[in-house]
């Protein structure tokens, strides 16, 4: 199977470059798309300039015009590209190891299962719990591409976008796995902007995540309804 790695990054100029490093690594991607989400910064630079000093490396770069959140990102990169297997990555991840990528890949590339999301431990406390608590909101995940295309309106989820993938592949019945990846975390918002821009950043994202989680649980139930109906008129 042919695998794309695709890293979504959004003003990630100071960041990218360590993922990259990373993903260059791993003989299992057969290519790496970076989508710079309308960044302001000089993310789409700093990009071009790692593919310039490894040109034997198949990186591509797909320039969003505006920004179009995460979700939007992850759609670009994925109708970029004619692989079997996309992999996402964030563009802020810190402790990233060529085996991290390998581990996430290698369940849907062995077609194991439809989608493996990788889930952090042994990195730092605050990241550990969230995955914990919540471990489908990881954006780190390898799936078929054709089943994320196939999701409705996943390029306007933004940062909902990987509770609408939890949701739609729950609801179609896709096997799904969970793969612990150890000593690895990301830059918070807060670190990023600051604590008071950062948390507004956070909030955001919570109300995205909140809006995209109703959304797709009101098509499940709609869907259930139309199945209900049928087989009452049966």
């Amino acid at each position: 199977m042919k695998v794309a790695g695709v890293v979504p990054a959004y003003n990630e100029a100071t960041r990218i470059e360590r993922v990259l490093s990373v993903l260059a690594q791993c003989a299992c991607l057969h290519e790496i798309i970076v989508v710079n989400d309308g960044s302001v910064d000089n993310t789409s630079e700093v990009v071009l300039q790692f593919a310039e000093r490894h040109p034997n490396l198949p990186i591509r770069l797909v320039n969003l015009p505006a920004n179009r959140g995460k979700g939007g990102a992850m759609f670009a990169g994925a109708t970029a590209t004619d692989a079997d297997v996309i992999a996402f990555f964030d563009a802020d991840l810190i402790g990233l190891q060529p085996e991290h990528v390998e581990r996430i890949i290698q369940p849907v590339r062995e077609e194991q299962v439809a989608m493996a999301i990788g889930v952090f431990r042994g990195g730092r406390l605050s990241t550990d719990l969230a995955q914990i608590l919540v471990p489908y909101i990881s954006g780190q995940r390898s799936l078929l591409r054709e089943l994320f295309v196939e999701i409705p309106g996943i390029e306007r989820t933004r940062s909902g976008v990987e509770i609408a993938l939890t949701l739609h592949f729950q609801r179609k019945r896709y096997p799904v796995a969970q793969v612990v990846i150890t000593g690895i975390t990301h830059t918070m918002k807060e670190e990023k902007l600051g604590w008071w821009r950062g948390t507004l950043a956070r909030w955001k994202m919570y109300w995205e995540i909140a809006r995209a989680f109703a959304r797709y649980m009101r098509l499940s139930d709609l869907r259930h309804g139309l199945l209900l109906r049928g087989r009452g008129s049966d």
